[in-house]
């Protein structure tokens, strides 16, 4: 198991990713205005700035996500499989 408690996992990815999304949704609607991307919905526009944030914090979310699994060392990875394959052959 991880010394790393589940909690902290959490936060360690949605909290940048917010900040990010936050960043991000500033920049993007400064650029393009979402209610005319998305003219063909009946959306507001404050409707269309949620879906454009929770959207960049959804892939924020993918993106750090990601950046955790891969800063694993390849020993916990490794150790991981071999237990997992231990098991099955068991089994």
């Amino acid at each position: 198991m991880s010394a790393i408690p589940a909690v902290q996992r959490m936060v360690a990815i949605f909290w940048p990713s917010f900040l990010t999304a936050g960043i991000a949704t500033i920049l993007f609607t400064t650029a393009f205005d979402p209610a005319e991307i998305f003219a063909d919905y009946d959306i507001s526009r404050l409707g269309s700035y949620t879906i454009t944030f929770f959207l960049l914090w959804i892939f924020g979310a993918a993106t750090s996500a990601a950046t955790c699994y891969y800063l694993k060392p390849c020993e916990a990875v490794n150790k991981a499989r071999s237990e997992k394959n231990t098991i099955s052959d068991k089994e």
